[in-house]
């Protein structure tokens, strides 16, 4: 029997994991950098946080979770995004009293969604999350650190920031009665899943793709007209700050985000260079969600990153991926010398964190072993043979650069290195 991995999941081998790895790795330090803590949250939650937190009348909640009992009969969900896990264990875990609190977590999320370019069932979120703060400076902050992240990976040319408010309190609700007036009457010209949510989630007619619904959108009410003096602060406020942080950005009307708990500020970052998928990261502000979900009123703000999506992004637009498997390669050419080269090796990686080091095992002539340290990617073959060992010393080949061949003392060696990585 031939066993084939699941539609919508895949296997990240080789290259593929280690330049998801390098991109992790740079949202992880842009977190720290920041000040947030990590989290680590469950893959399984009791299926009624997200249908609560996330909306009964989202996509996500209808269509997309993995859902089951479990032995006990209790309806369990793989964990469709993070920021109800987050929430609950905030709530649970005491986090959130009298103090702001800054989080970050990582890991698999998993949606039942029609599998394409930059789009699996399984797919890798980082998100990040800031309690207890209520003003635009959170979301201008966020902000701030998530083009960090796109300037440090080298693909800012390539992404755009679209922000929008979606309101709070009487401001939406008279908007979603507008919205309702208006569209009710053209019911029949909507398509079908913007029918259905006519009378469960009309916000989200607005982000229909479907090009019949959006040009009957054209008429519809705009939320910007139905906001309270405080919803205008909140989102001109927000506008200032991104201003005087010189930070790029369209404003659309019609950016309202998926899920229900969203409040005042949501954004995204949109690129055309990963397909039909062209949100990498979205996020906003969620002031009602640590309360209904029943912690105390707490305001909140964050965002989520598509992992995969940024490194199809990366990779296609020639960003700034440092994926090199290996950095030096032994190349050992009698095998006595075994020993002496793998002690050399340790003694090379302690002296120089980080430097990704492979010593040629499988053996060989000295030309295989060469074609080998050139297969890896490696910048430097270092020799190993009698010669080198008779004087304590080791042969530095340059495999990317046009250099000559030149034999240092081992003591010199992870200087040597060192000021040319």
């Amino acid at each position: 029997m031939e066993f084939r991995r699941v539609r919508g999941m895949r296997d990240l081998v080789a290259g593929d994991a280690e330049r998801a790895r390098c991109v992790e790795e740079a949202l992880v330090d842009a977190m720290r950098s920041y000040g947030y803590e990590e989290v680590r949250l469950p893959l399984l939650e009791a299926s009624e946080l997200f249908s609560r937190g996330v909306g009964e009348a989202t996509d996500i909640v209808e269509k997309e979770m993995y859902t089951f009992l479990d032995r006990g009969g209790k309806q369990l969900s793989l964990r469709p995004e993070g920021t109800a896990s987050c929430v609950r264990a905030g709530i649970e875990q005491g986090l959130f009293h009298r103090r702001s609190r800054r989080l970050w977590y990582a890991g698999p999320m998993f949606r039942y969604e029609r599998p394409q370019k930059g789009r699996f069932r399984q797919f890798d979120q980082v998100g990040a999350e800031v309690f207890g703060v209520a003003g635009p400076e959170a979301e201008a902050e966020l902000v701030q650190m998530v083009w960090s992240i796109w300037d440090r990976l080298g693909i800012a040319d390539g992404i755009a920031l679209e922000i929008n408010t979606v309101g709070a309190g009487r401001s939406r609700q008279a908007f979603r009665d507008a919205l309702v007036a208006f569209l009710a009457p053209r019911a029949d010209a909507l398509d079908a899943d913007s029918r259905r949510r006519l009378d469960t989630n009309p916000l989200r007619i607005l982000d229909s793709k479907v090009p019949s619904t959006r040009a009957l959108l054209e008429g519809a009410p705009e939320l910007h007209d139905f906001l309270d003096d405080l919803d205008k602060v909140h989102f001109d406020e927000m506008r200032r700050l991104l201003d005087e942080l010189r930070m790029p950005y369209r404003v659309n009307p019609r950016l309202v985000r998926g899920l229900d708990y969203y409040t005042h500020t949501v954004f995204e970052w949109v690129t055309d260079g990963v397909g039909a998928q062209d949100a990498v990261c979205a996020g906003g502000r969620y002031d009602g969600l640590v309360e209904s979900l029943g912690g105390r009123a707490t305001p909140a703000a964050g965002f989520a990153i598509g992992v995969d999506r940024v490194v199809l992004l990366a990779s296609e637009t020639q960003g700034k991926i440092d994926y090199r498997p290996v950095d030096a390669y032994w190349v050992v050419l009698d095998r006595r010398f075994m020993g002496r080269a793998l002690d050399m090796a340790q003694r090379l990686r302690d002296s120089v964190p980080g430097l990704r080091v492979r010593t040629d095992t499988a053996g060989g002539k000295p030309a295989a072993q060469f074609r080998r340290a050139d297969e890896s990617g490696a910048r430097w073959a270092l020799i190993v043979g009698e010669d080198e060992i008779a004087r304590d010393r080791v042969s530095v080949k340059w495999l990317r650069e046009e250099r000559e061949q030149a034999m240092l003392p081992f003591e010199e060696l992870g200087a040597a290195l060192r000021t040319t990585c």
